[in-house]
């Protein structure tokens, strides 16, 4: 059943440039919102630009502009960076608009009716940078915890928000709505947070006057944050338009980053417990791209500039990057190198591949044209099971997992064409039938993955559409699910989706080329290998594994072909070089762990898709295996 659905992305300041983390965030929600558009949502897609407070009046002020002309200066590089990005977004929001000025003066006057705003007097520490107060039991060394910087010490009259009313509130709804704050580690950093006792927050300045004027007192302007918050309110049309705003509100993700968590998760829905308003379902904190495990920044010169990015690979590719490379809600560490390795195997080769190799397989033995539908084999059970999980992992923002699903079933096809091997079946005409079977599951695969895709990847997902001569309107829930393409259709023969590339620019540097050269150690075997990092450790897919067969590969006195179940529909073939430690009959039933994402490779014309691990041992190599008893398929972690 569709519904509307809700989704944000911060609203972005406007004293930066966008930078990879601006595009991280945007990119999630943008896949986010074109997959539950796919399944039928009306969706509702917001992000925009904050343009008020002390940062931005100094920041003109520097460069002899006024506040309002750096921010169309900046909102220009936003907007074309999304453009480049394909961002799909209904609603850009500037928090300069009347709209967003109405909405903010309208909430402070609710919650100022109910008693939860009060005059007094501001004296303590104030990081302009990061635009937060601070305690002196907040300081790290005298320093901002958060940006590391110098704050300021301020003494002025101010309006306080009563925030100190809403923690035993606030707990008692993230005890509630366990998936209120995502992931779990965000939230336990948020209720720890709060079980130290909220304080009330001073919500006006007077210390500068770009922003939006307090109501009945215009010497003071509101809090940027009081102020940016409420922009998930105004471009529904609060106060004003009901009907929108009932609609959608509350929203159903604000996906943010986690350096402004406690902003969300805290100040937010204490803001909007005192307008009695409705808590947003889910507010997801996402990790840091960091470079060569360093915080970016411009004054360290280490910033990765997505625009940059795409210009060199494109967006599609830089895209599944970004949301494939580490699972979302973790930090992680961006390697140009890394993205061409994933352009090159994953887009490359296993995607691009695929295609080509099918449709002009499909032009040489069917005409060009679809066979007859084929209603059953593995590769519609593979796909059935594939489109469960995806849609699991999506609910979830679990982006990396979701492609990782598919790709599975991408991988499958390509062994499911050298399992199958078309052309040898082309010579007999007994296997017509066969053929014209396996060449429509093939052809129905590929429509399955150009749907799954597309979310990702939108301009790939086009480009395949038309290379299958899909329809309009071919991108919907009701065609994701196997049995659609009919017969007859005309496909074409796919050009190179995806060229191999070369890192454009030079590889990260080497210890030796950008670095004094340390200390000389001893080698030795724990210190010979290069180092990798955990999301290096991530790509790696280790399972628990149980062999159920086992047999010497004729001609071979090393080789062993294992069956090893790994939790799939069917156990997963693999050749191990464990012959002269190993008789096949003592394998059966031996727990192993199995490199499940090992690219697929053919020894002694034996195709082994996977990786069993041993070590060494005194009398040849032994097996690594679970001490206990554990399920198939389980991740080793």
């Amino acid at each position: 059943m569709s519904k509307n659905f809700y989704i944000t992305t911060p609203i972005y300041y406007v004293n930066d440039v966008p930078h990879i983390g601006h595009a991280y965030t945007t990119v999630a929600a943008d896949v986010t919102s074109r997959y539950r558009r796919m399944m039928g949502d009306r969706v509702f897609f917001l992000t925009g630009t904050d343009e008020h407070g002390q940062k931005v009046e100094k920041t003109a002020a520097a460069q002899g502009i006024t506040p309002s002309e750096l921010a169309d200066r900046v909102v220009v590089r936003f907007r074309d960076l999304w453009k480049k990005l394909n961002i799909s977004n209904q609603d850009f929001i500037r928090t300069t608009e009347p709209r967003h000025h109405n909405a903010v003066q309208a909430l402070w006057k609710t919650v100022a009716e109910k008693g939860d705003i009060y005059q007094g007097e501001y004296e303590d520490w104030y990081c302009t940078p990061c635009e937060t107060f601070l305690t002196e039991l907040q300081l790290t060394g005298g320093k901002c915890p958060d940006c590391g910087r110098q704050p300021e010490r301020l003494k002025e009259e101010s309006y306080f928000f009563r925030m100190s009313r809403y923690g035993e509130k606030l707990l008692k709804h993230i005890e509630e709505h366990p998936d209120f704050i995502q992931p779990t580690s965000r939230r336990n950093e948020i209720v720890q947070f709060v079980r130290g006792g909220l304080k009330d927050l001073s919500i006006s300045r007077t210390t500068f006057s770009w922003g939006i004027p307090v109501p009945g007192n215009s010497r003071h302007v509101v809090y940027v944050w009081f102020d940016a918050l409420v922009n998930y309110l105004s471009a529904l049309g609060y106060p004003g338009d009901q009907e929108s705003f009932r609609a959608f509100w509350p929203a159903d993700i604000h996906v943010i980053g986690k350096d402004i968590l406690r902003f969300h998760a805290v100040y937010w829905p204490a803001f909007l417990m005192a307008a009695d308003l409705p808590l947003p379902k889910q507010i997801f904190s996402h990790g840091w791209w960091t470079l060569k495990g360093e915080k970016m920044s411009k004054s360290k010169g280490n910033v990765v500039d997505p625009s940059a990015m795409v210009e060199r690979y494109g967006a599609d590719p830089f895209r599944y990057f970004l949301l494939r490379e580490v699972p979302f809600g973790q930090d992680g560490d961006f390697s140009e190198s890394a993205l061409v390795g994933r352009f090159n195997s994953d887009l490359a080769n296993d995607l691009g591949n695929l295609f080509s190799r099918v449709t002009a397989m499909l032009a040489k033995y069917c005409g060009g044209k679809t066979p007859a539908p084929s209603h059953e084999g593995k590769l519609k059970e593979k796909a059935e099971a594939v489109i469960r999980d995806v849609d699991r992992y999506m609910a979830d923002l679990a982006f990396s997992r979701a492609l990782q699903e598919i790709w599975g079933l991408i991988n499958a096809a390509n062994r499911f064409v050298d399992q199958q091997a078309p052309w040898a079946l082309a010579k007999d005409p007994a296997q017509a039938g066969t053929l014209e079977h396996v060449m429509y599951d093939l052809v129905e695969t590929l429509r399955i993955v150009t749907l799954l895709i597309t979310p990702f990847m939108p301009d790939t997902g086009e480009k395949a559409a038309s290379i299958l001569g899909l329809a309009q309107g071919w991108c919907q829930r009701d065609l994701l699910s196997w049995g659609k393409t009919p017969e007859g259709r005309r496909i074409s023969v796919a050009e190179p989706l995806f060229p191999r590339v070369e890192q454009t620019v030079p590889a990260e540097k080497t210890e030796s080329q950008g670095r004094k050269k340390k200390t000389e150690r001893p080698e030795s075997e724990h210190n010979a290998a290069e180092e990798i990092t955990i999301q290096d450790f991530a790509r790696m897919d280790l399972r628990a594994g149980v062999i159920r067969e086992a047999e010497a590969v004729p001609k071979s006195d090393r080789l062993i072909r294992l069956q090893v179940d790994i939790g799939g529909a069917e156990p997963r073939q693999v050749v191990a070089g464990i012959a002269q430690s190993y008789a096949p009959s003592d394998l059966v039933g031996k727990g192993v762990v199995v490199l499940a994402n090992l690219k697929p490779t053919r020894l002694m014309g034996v195709e082994s898709c996977g990786m069993v691990l041993a070590v060494e041992g005194e009398k040849g190599l032994v097996l690594l295996n679970m001490d206990g008893p554990v399920v198939p398929g389980k991740r080793v972690r």
